[in-house]
């Protein structure tokens, strides 16, 4: 009964403007959800498993195994790509040495191989998809035993070259970036590498979406399950400060850093394209005490998730190939659901192309309301070409996501005539002509993008 009464109150009808609402979807993200292929997928997989081993200190100079052949592959597709599409994707290797770490102990050249689909409008706003090189067995310092690494990670990849594939043949407003990190198992080095670099280059990154194991359907419990992708996201940001934590003490917001809005917007979009896909939300930075390459770029700042299967199974993971009392152990090309694997990876696709046909992300978002029966929120107006107006969203405290919304146009305020704030969390997202969004942002320092 509550909820109609707070609509009614909260859509009471303005005759200060009139406004055209944009489209609800963008027919080319379904296009690009059905575009993504199992069987290309596959076929990438089963390549990088045929590269024996691909550890970190692996050889770095065999043209047929190793952590260096399977690097030099992955540029090889990466270059196929942009000949394909007449040169559209920028291929780069960012690297630095690493040594004297637990993991990686000698010198060694940690390489990673980034595909950069520059915007035309905003090329310095990006929208990231990840998956990780190396593999590794029980031993993580054995680096000749035999590491197939079909779903950790070479599903990832997969996944990466696949999205690069479909979405080359669109050009966005906003930049699109593929990374194939390395040295994941050793440390998370290839991330950190890469995070220092988008530092140094003034990269805005929107949204880091790391998939790692996104292929297994079979889990250690027993279930199966062929619908349902798990994302993790951080709480609170990782580069917050005293004085903010203090402000979202009394504000909130730690529940809506920009990394779990990013989740709140892939399961929306899930919901939107992919009806077939499931997202199950998880609060917390990755799976309890483990890591995974979004987590560098979140100590730099930047949004980031995790994206990966709803089930794991252990005996498939870090683990030598053999069989023992009946049951198989090791991460072999059997093991991965390619069905399943395009599902997430058309999830990756669009999002990626979701964010960056967008505006950017509200900036200076700000709240007020307090002993007042209505909430008035603030943001700075955007300047993109493909701007059409924002929305306010609005959800209880305790809803997962968002669950009410209206369209205000192209202003750079809205109050929300009878709606408490001290009920309520909110939030503002930027909408384009065609209907894409961004994601949602939660007021102040604690949800700023």
């Amino acid at each position: 009964m509550f909820k109609p009464m707070l609509v009614a109150a909260a859509l009471l009808p303005s005759l200060s403007f009139a406004q055209t609402t944009p489209p609800a979807s963008k027919s080319d993200l379904y296009d690009i959800a059905s575009a993504i292929s199992a069987p290309r997928m596959k076929a990438d997989v089963t390549k990088l498993v045929g590269f024996g081993t691909r550890h970190t200190l692996s050889s770095q100079t065999s043209k047929s195994r190793g952590i260096g052949a399977a690097t030099d592959w992955i540029e090889a597709q990466f270059n196929a790509i942009s000949k394909e599409c007449g040169g559209c994707l920028e291929v780069i290797r960012v690297s630095d040495t690493i040594s004297g770490e637990k993991r990686i102990p000698n010198a060694t050249k940690v390489t990673n191989v980034i595909a950069i689909k520059w915007g035309t409008e905003d090329k310095l706003r990006m929208a990231m998809l990840s998956g990780d090189i190396d593999s590794r067995v029980t031993d993580v310092m054995n680096a000749d035993a035999y590491e197939p690494g079909a779903n950790d990670n070479a599903s990832g990849i997969a996944a990466t070259l696949e999205s690069a594939r479909v979405l080359s043949h669109y050009d966005f407003p906003g930049t699109v970036v593929f990374a194939a990190l390395s040295a994941e198992e050793q440390g998370l080095f290839g991330g950190k590498i890469l995070a220092k670099y988008a530092r140094q280059h003034h990269w805005r990154i929107e949204g880091m979406i790391n998939n790692d194991m996104i292929g297994n359907t079979s889990g250690i419990d027993g279930i199966k399950d062929n619908h349902t992708v798990r994302v993790f996201s951080e709480g609170t940001r990782a580069v917050e400060t005293e004085k903010e934590a203090r402000i979202r003490r009394f504000t909130g917001g730690e529940l809506d850093s920009p990394s779990r809005n990013l989740g709140r917007y892939i399961k929306a979009l899930a919901h939107l394209y992919m009806p077939r896909l499931d997202v199950m939300m998880v609060y917390r930075l990755d799976r309890f005490g483990r890591g995974g390459h979004h987590s560098p770029f979140n100590d730099a700042g930047y949004p980031g998730v995790r994206l990966m299967e709803a089930h794991e199974n252990y005996n498939r993971q870090h683990q030598d190939v053999r069989t023992e009392n009946g049951i198989h152990y090791g991460d072999v090309l059997s093991g991965v659901d390619f069905d399943y694997a395009r599902k997430i990876t058309a999830l990756d696709a669009v999002t990626l192309a979701s964010m960056a046909w967008a505006p950017a992300a509200p900036q200076q978002v700000a709240i007020k309301g307090a002993v007042s029966p209505d909430t008035t929120l603030s943001w700075q107006l955007g300047t993109d070409k493909q701007l059409a107006g924002y929305k306010v969203y609005w959800r209880l405290t305790t809803e997962p996501t968002w669950t009410h919304s209206r369209y205000v146009g192209k202003t750079d305020t809205f109050t929300l005539k009878g709606v408490v704030i001290d009920n309520y969390f909110f939030g503002v997202a930027a909408v384009a002509k065609d209907g894409t969004e961004s994601p949602v942002v939660f007021p102040g320092a604690a949800g700023a993008f």
